[in-house]
């Protein structure tokens, strides 16, 4: 059996180990001896996004952390930043996420934030996973009078909406725009209209009933279609679309076009650079990152460095050499001077601010980046087998890497979270790029297709 924590958690489809009730039971009893190690009482938070399975692994968490001597908090419904963010703020010694983040309703997952809201190292989530032996940490467990008690925070939505507020130019208002938010019917149903209302803006919201199996159906970050014609149909300024936990959010300008990671990690960099604000005067994005995003910066002094995909590592990056903005494709964005983690209503927001401030629609930040043709192919695979002890495979990166030449470039890469090899090529062809992709997809499906 392989590693159960992936690059964001752990993650699997609800009522199936590992995201069962004994499971999940047993990693919370592990995370709370591990976490919980030093004198005095500890406190661990508890979030999730509107799965039904939810009330279940919460449940189960709680229950485990508990019986332990460790009190719980729960917070209920709250994007993945928010969890970050309460963790810290409440003081406590680790925060819990329960969420499959754009996966559909009947898979989950959980993920640990540490008590200054970054996420756990590898070590510290291979102790934990250590103890979900059975019967592993039986003699550890509380005695009747030192068990953990449970207490619900009535107010998590209030307060991260204060303190993303706090993150915009003091004074800064959004009267008289018109904003189009998708909720994804996940994480952000509450907050996102709440906060955006409280600076002014007038709010068409879809996406924002949850009903325990509609999360990112038909809606969210990886289906922002109804988002693009909703802002066309209301005339709006722009719009967002979140995902499941809100941890990424893909905006739409007034004519429905629509803005990736990269092109919001442009706009605020560039931004923060004009005012003389960039530490280190570069960014972090990833071997996914378009050359389109890398020329645009080049032009305006700032440098960009590249992560392997995964917001941690973007994070790692950052932290590493002092840099303060980071982001991926997908809409994860980063600003550590405001949150620990990727935050997709942080982004909006900020995204909201710099329109304000440029004076122009939003539909001006297009030119900005001019994109490079990119292909990306996900193959479904039986296992992951290094790419280099299969000369097949070998031999098509190699015939696709000649024929893209010096104009492009060629990602190979697994999944963190499925069985799926990802194959990324991009270059200045359109043809080149569909070739090259494809000689390399099929490779792989012939080795390894599942």
């Amino acid at each position: 059996m392989g590693r159960l924590f992936g690059t964001d958690g752990i993650r699997g489809r609800a009522n199936v180990a590992p995201m069962d009730s004994e499971t999940v039971l047993r990693l919370g009893r592990s995370a709370a001896h591990v976490l919980g190690r030093s004198e005095g009482k500890h406190r661990v938070l508890i979030g999730k996004d509107t799965r039904v399975s939810g009330y279940m692994l919460e449940t189960a968490l709680e229950s485990g952390i508990s019986s332990m001597g460790v009190d719980v908090l729960l917070v209920g419904p709250l994007p993945t930043p928010g969890v970050a963010f309460m963790t810290r703020s409440m003081r406590a010694d680790a925060g819990v996420m329960i969420s499959a983040s754009h996966n559909p309703y009947w898979d989950n997952g959980i993920k640990f934030f540490g008590a200054d809201g970054f996420k756990l190292p590898d070590e510290t989530e291979d102790e934990i996973e250590r103890g979900l032996a059975p019967g592993h940490l039986d003699e550890a467990r509380a005695e009747p009078d030192l068990i953990g008690k449970a207490f619900r925070i009535e107010d998590a939505v209030g307060r991260y909406t204060v303190y993303l507020k706090s993150c915009l130019t003091r004074g800064t208002k959004f009267d008289g725009l018109k904003i189009v938010l998708d909720c994804a019917n996940g994480a952000a149903y509450k907050v996102a209209p709440m906060v955006f209302r409280e600076l002014g803006a007038n709010i068409i919201t879809i996406g924002d009933k949850p009903d325990g199996r509609n999360i990112n159906l038909d809606c969210s970050s990886l289906h922002p279609e109804k988002m693009c014609e909703a802002v066309k149909q209301h005339g709006a300024d722009f719009g967002v679309a979140f995902d499941g936990d809100a941890d990424r959010a893909i905006l739409c300008d007034e004519n429905g076009k629509l803005l990736d990671g990269d092109l919001c990690l442009a706009v605020l960099a560039t931004a923060r650079k004009r005012a003389g604000d960039l530490p280190g005067n570069a960014v972090v994005g990833t071997i996914m990152s378009n050359l389109g995003l890398e020329k645009a910066l080049e032009r305006e002094g700032i440098a960009l460095h590249r992560a392997a995909v995964g917001d941690r590592y973007v994070l790692a990056v950052m932290r590493e050499n002092g840099l303060v903005l980071g982001g991926e494709q997908s809409g994860h964005l980063i600003s550590l001077e405001h949150n620990t983690t990727g935050d997709g209503l942080l982004t909006a927001l900020l995204m909201a601010e710099a329109m304000l401030i440029a004076g122009e629609p939003m539909s001006s930040f297009q030119s900005l980046v001019t994109r490079f043709p990119q292909v990306l192919i996900n193959v479904p695979v039986r296992e992951r087998r290094p790419f280099d002890e299969i000369p097949s495979i070998q031999e098509a990166m190699k015939s696709a890497e000649d024929l893209l030449g010096s104009t492009g470039r060629l990602v190979l890469r697994y999944s963190g979270t499925e069985l799926k090899a990802r194959v990324m090529v991009e270059c200045d062809n359109d043809d080149k790029c569909n070739k090259a992709a494809s000689e390399v997809a099929d490779a792989i499906s012939q080795e390894l297709g599942a």
